[in-house]
Protein backbone atom coordinates (compact mmCIF):
# COMPACT_ATOMS: atom_id res chain seq x y z
CA UNK A 1 0.00 0.00 0.00
CA UNK A 2 1.37 3.38 -0.98
CA UNK A 3 2.33 5.67 1.89
CA UNK A 4 1.93 9.12 0.39
CA UNK A 5 -0.03 10.92 3.10
CA UNK A 6 1.65 12.70 6.00
CA UNK A 7 -0.06 12.89 9.39
CA UNK A 8 1.07 15.51 11.88
CA UNK A 9 -0.18 15.61 15.45
CA UNK A 10 0.50 17.36 18.72
CA UNK A 11 1.03 15.40 21.90
CA UNK A 12 2.65 15.71 25.26
CA UNK A 13 6.45 15.33 25.21
CA UNK A 14 6.29 12.67 27.92
CA UNK A 15 3.80 10.58 25.94
CA UNK A 16 5.95 10.88 22.81
CA UNK A 17 9.09 9.86 24.70
CA UNK A 18 7.37 6.86 26.29
CA UNK A 19 5.86 5.80 22.98
CA UNK A 20 9.17 6.08 21.13
CA UNK A 21 10.91 4.08 23.88
CA UNK A 22 8.24 1.37 23.72
CA UNK A 23 8.49 1.21 19.93
CA UNK A 24 12.26 0.95 20.12
CA UNK A 25 11.97 -1.81 22.75
CA UNK A 26 9.80 -3.73 20.26
CA UNK A 27 12.34 -3.06 17.47
CA UNK A 28 9.58 -1.54 15.35
CA UNK A 29 9.23 1.86 13.73
CA UNK A 30 6.82 4.16 15.52
CA UNK A 31 5.03 4.87 12.24
CA UNK A 32 4.30 1.16 11.77
CA UNK A 33 2.77 0.93 15.24
CA UNK A 34 0.69 4.05 14.65
CA UNK A 35 -0.61 2.65 11.36
CA UNK A 36 -1.63 -0.56 13.16
CA UNK A 37 -3.35 1.40 15.91
CA UNK A 38 -5.21 3.47 13.33
CA UNK A 39 -6.31 0.37 11.42
CA UNK A 40 -7.52 -1.27 14.64
CA UNK A 41 -9.44 1.88 15.58
CA UNK A 42 -11.09 2.10 12.16
CA UNK A 43 -12.02 -1.60 12.33
CA UNK A 44 -13.53 -1.22 15.83
CA UNK A 45 -15.56 1.75 14.63
CA UNK A 46 -16.78 -0.22 11.60
CA UNK A 47 -17.75 -3.18 13.78
CA UNK A 48 -19.49 -0.88 16.24
CA UNK A 49 -21.55 0.70 13.49
CA UNK A 50 -22.43 -2.72 12.08
CA UNK A 51 -23.56 -3.91 15.52
CA UNK A 52 -25.59 -0.73 16.03
CA UNK A 53 -27.29 -1.30 12.66
CA UNK A 54 -28.00 -4.94 13.57
CA UNK A 55 -29.40 -3.96 16.96
CA UNK A 56 -31.52 -1.17 15.48
CA UNK A 57 -33.02 -3.63 12.98
CA UNK A 58 -33.80 -6.15 15.75
CA UNK A 59 -35.51 -3.47 17.84
CA UNK A 60 -37.51 -2.32 14.83
CA UNK A 61 -38.67 -5.90 14.16
CA UNK A 62 -39.58 -6.34 17.82
CA UNK A 63 -41.63 -3.16 17.81
CA UNK A 64 -43.40 -4.28 14.64
CA UNK A 65 -44.21 -7.62 16.29
CA UNK A 66 -45.68 -5.84 19.31
CA UNK A 67 -47.80 -3.56 17.10
CA UNK A 68 -49.03 -6.59 15.13
CA UNK A 69 -49.87 -8.51 18.30
CA UNK A 70 -47.23 -11.18 17.73
CA UNK A 71 -46.22 -11.37 21.38
CA UNK A 72 -46.32 -13.88 24.23
CA UNK A 73 -46.65 -13.18 27.93
CA UNK A 74 -43.91 -14.27 30.29
CA UNK A 75 -46.02 -17.13 31.70
CA UNK A 76 -46.74 -18.37 28.15
CA UNK A 77 -43.04 -18.39 27.32
CA UNK A 78 -42.19 -20.14 30.60
CA UNK A 79 -44.81 -22.81 29.93
CA UNK A 80 -43.61 -23.35 26.36
CA UNK A 81 -39.99 -23.82 27.45
CA UNK A 82 -40.92 -25.97 30.43
CA UNK A 83 -42.62 -28.29 27.94
CA UNK A 84 -39.51 -28.28 25.74
CA UNK A 85 -37.26 -29.05 28.70
CA UNK A 86 -39.54 -31.90 29.76
CA UNK A 87 -39.57 -33.28 26.23
CA UNK A 88 -35.78 -33.07 25.99
CA UNK A 89 -35.35 -34.76 29.36
CA UNK A 90 -37.74 -37.54 28.38
CA UNK A 91 -35.84 -38.25 25.15
CA UNK A 92 -32.53 -38.66 27.00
Amino acid sequence: MSKEAVFTMKLEPTLRAEFMAAAEAEHRPASQILRELMREFVQRQREGRAYDDYLRAKVTLGREDVRAGRVSSAPEVEARFAARRASAAASN
